[in-house]
């Protein structure tokens, strides 16, 4: 599992592991709110990318990525 410092690092291997294998890969999203901590995490079985943040900018920037990844899982083109 590895964890990402920087969001757009993060979203470019994401996509990339998307991209390699779209049939097996899945996320989740953890709020930890002790913490005050989100984790977002995706993977493919074989391979595990991370990110946390307790910054709301990036909460949103999450939010975008995830809102792309969806159209592009359940447009017809690939």
């Amino acid at each position: 599992m590895t964890f990402y410092n920087s969001f757009e690092e993060f979203e470019k291997a994401a996509e990339a592991l998307y991209l390699q294998s779209p049939d097996k890969v899945r996320y989740s999203v953890k709020y930890t709110h002790s913490k005050n901590l989100v984790i977002m995490k995706i993977t493919d079985n074989a391979i595990c990318c991370q990110f946390k943040t307790e910054i709301a900018q990036d909460v949103k920037k999450m939010d975008k990525f995830i809102n792309n990844l969806m159209r592009h899982m359940v447009s017809k083109e690939h």
